[in-house]
């Protein structure tokens, strides 16, 4: 198999269907088939299986996307550090997000990086999953928290500092807690799992604690967690920029004031140390925001 062929392999896997990778490729869907088709032979396994909608990976070809892929991506940094765009950011980005941290930071961002590099397109995805970048045609992801899997590479780019809130309205009907361990006490809105609960670490410069809680709605949204801790449902961990509109306007109260709630790292993600001038770009004006 050449390089062409397993890149063809590569985009059509990424795309999840012929006609995607068609566009992207700029190749009749006749020919990709014809191209996969040879390919399959040659290596004597079928790598998709087909229906009307989508192509899905066979075992085989799963395999074998995992170690070809980083090697397309190599090869494409290698091939683009030849010409200007390894010095002046340019080109189409494919970037994926968590849709609070889209929202609330970089939708409010993005216009002064179109504005420096106007000869730079994104495709931006909000999505609350974690997206893989070995298997799904990003450039470069920004995840909250840690990252875990084999083949990325993570670099910090900034924090994201936290408060704890409720609604007056709930601290007047519950009491107002003094200490973190009286949030054990108290009914909270969390992210994750509501059977499960979670942990919530708070800190006073001398002292840590981990603090399980509970409720009874546990969610993967920190907008609808500040609705619905507006609404009285209980006390929720909020990052400070989300939730100022609503404490300055008097809609939430801050909880425990004397305590530092835990803050999140927030991650660039790829899947090569190599990257584009454009990547680079993106991940530092992103690195310079979230510091200052």
């Amino acid at each position: 198999m050449n390089l062409d062929d397993m890149a063809l392999f590569v985009e059509i896997a990424r795309a999840g269907n012929f006609s995607r990778a068609s566009e992207r490729l700029g190749l009749a869907n006749a020919t990709l088939s014809r191209r996969v088709a040879r390919m399959e032979k040659q290596l004597g396994v079928r790598l998709f299986e087909r229906s009307t909608r989508r192509v899905a990976l066979t075992e085989a070809a799963t395999r074998f996307l995992e170690r070809c892929a980083p090697l397309i991506d190599e090869a494409r940094l290698a091939h683009e550090a030849l010409h200007a765009g390894a010095v002046v950011p340019e080109g189409h980005l494919r970037v994926s997000m968590p849709v609070d941290l889209g929202v609330t930071y970089l939708g409010y961002w993005l216009p002064d990086f179109c504005r420096q590099h106007p000869g730079v397109t994104l495709d931006l995805d909000l999505s609350p999953r974690f997206t893989d970048l070995r298997k799904e045609p990003f450039d470069v992801a920004f995840r909250l928290g840690p990252v875990r899997g084999d083949g990325l590479v993570a670099r910090r780019v900034g924090t994201v500092a936290n408060g704890i809130y409720a609604a007056p309205a709930y601290l007047d009907r519950r009491g107002r807690p003094k200490t973190p361990d009286d949030l054990k006490s108290h009914t909270c809105v969390h992210i994750g799992s509501a059977q499960r609960g979670a942990i919530w670490q708070l800190s006073n410069g001398t002292r840590h604690w981990k603090v399980p809680v509970s409720g009874s709605v546990g969610l993967n949204s920190m907008s609808l967690m500040r609705l619905l801790v507006e609404r009285g449902m209980g006390i929720g961990l909020l990052p400070v920029k989300l939730a100022r509109p609503s404490n300055q306007a008097g809609a939430l109260e801050t909880v425990l004031p004397k305590y530092q709630a835990q803050s999140w790292p927030v991650f660039a993600v790829t899947t090569s140390r190599m990257q584009s001038a454009t990547v680079r770009a993106l991940i530092d004006f992103v690195r310079a925001r979230l510091d200052s």
